[in-house]
């Protein structure tokens, strides 16, 4: 069936994901006339976003000249802001990563002190890629807690004190671009999409110090009226030895206060396990501690029980695990499987995937980027970079900017 759009952001948006490599092929899928693709096509190569090379094949007549997206046009800066440390990577417009450096920070700290250091590690990145402020064209951050998407301010996030209402996209004025900034695992659950975007309904659950879900709708993110759609950390849930657990947030029995990295760590210490952090925690399941393995399966299954009750409500394609905790692999996910696939209505588990990550350290960054890279090639975005070629002569279009 027809696409019913051929502007000139769905055009760029296909060849981009690989989904047409040609005007013709563009014809196809969009119904629209070969002259209004043309004319919009050629606007893409003016404006430097899109190149002409190479032949196709031919069915008959003269072969189609190749279209494909100028990821050199410009990049972004991803940020991938948590708890204990931060990466930022310098991505072209593909998000194909062309450096990225990591550091640790104490989230704690507050916004001037974490965001200064990301700042540095922003230009240091910048410089060690060859490149300089100029140059970026947006910018996405990933922080661990929930953000109001439109203005890009965290709002009582538990784990990250000091930063409520505080404009994070204001720390990155240097860049006169536009910044975009959301939930972690929101920004994950685009990077497990990846560039070439999905159809799916997914749920992305991240297990670190903090539980969440990304809520992917037909390939894209959900975030519900004021974008904390997905903050299952604090769904209440029986703990398994009936006891009351405060939660960070002051509400008792929340599930990251049951079964997240922080809870982990706590019940494995009361065990005598001799653990200092979830990392060294998750390195023994992985070597089959058997102490270890039994508190992580028991964390799979109380988190099980919670994604048990999504799945009967939204029957996503898939769920995929991701996050420091997740890293534990089989374990955890048996925990998980055992809960979701006993407690699912038989139909809305039938097909159902239930996996763990396959570049879970990635996805934050890659996320990030291709947040950036979506808000800066928008309907809007792209329709000014194509209409500056028109109306300045001579201008250098890789140059231009939405100024937004």
């Amino acid at each position: 069936m027809a696409h019913p759009s051929a502007s000139a952001s769905a055009l760029l948006r296909h060849v981009r994901t690989g989904r047409a490599r040609s005007r013709a092929e563009l014809v196809a899928l969009t119904g629209a006339s070969r002259n209004t693709v043309s004319a919009r096509v050629d606007q893409l190569i003016a404006a430097n976003l899109l190149e002409e090379g190479g032949r196709g094949w031919s069915t008959g007549g003269r072969p189609p000249t190749l279209l494909r997206f100028n990821s050199r046009a410009g990049c972004v800066l991803a940020v991938d802001l948590g708890v204990t440390s931060v990466d930022v990577a310098v991505t072209d417009l593909s998000a194909q990563i062309i450096e990225t450096i990591g550091h640790p920070i104490d989230i704690g700290e507050g916004p001037d002190v974490v965001l200064a250091e990301v700042d540095r590690l922003a230009q240091e990145a910048l410089a060690a890629a060859g490149l300089t402020p100029a140059d970026v064209c947006a910018v996405g951050v990933g922080v661990p807690g929930p953000v109001e998407f439109s203005t890009g301010r965290p709002f009582h996030p538990p784990i990250m004190p000091g930063w409520h209402d505080y404009p994070i996209p204001s720390a990155f004025g240097r860049y006169e671009c536009q910044v975009y900034a959301d939930n972690d695992v929101n920004v994950m659950a685009l990077g497990e999409m990846g560039i070439a975007g999905s159809d799916e309904d997914v749920l992305v659950v991240k297990v670190g110090t903090g539980i969440g879900c990304g809520i992917i709708v037909d390939g894209r993110v959900y975030r519900g009226a004021q974008g904390s759609a997905g903050d299952i950390g604090h769904i209440s849930v029986t703990p398994p030895g009936g006891q009351t657990v405060i939660c960070r947030c002051g509400n008792e029995n929340c599930l990251e206060a049951i079964a997240g990295g922080g809870a982990l760590l706590r019940d494995a210490r009361a065990a005598g396990v001799p653990v200092s952090t979830t990392r060294e925690l998750v390195e023994l399941a992985v070597r089959g501690d058997g102490s270890v393995l039994e508190l992580v399966r028991n964390s799979g299954r109380t988190i099980g029980t919670v994604l048990a009750s999504l799945v009967n409500f939204f029957n996503p394609h898939r769920i995929v695990m991701t996050g420091g905790v997740a890293q534990a692999g089989a374990p955890l996910l048996a925990g998980i499987r055992e809960a979701v696939y006993g407690r699912s209505m038989p139909l809305a588990a039938r097909a159902l995937d239930i996996t763990v990550s396959d570049a879970p350290d990635l996805s934050g960054r890659l996320g990030a980027a291709l947040m950036a890279i979506e808000g800066f090639l928008d309907e809007d975005s792209v329709h000014q970079l194509a209409r500056a070629d028109e109306q300045v002569t001579g201008a250098s279009p890789a140059g231009t900017r939405t100024g937004r």
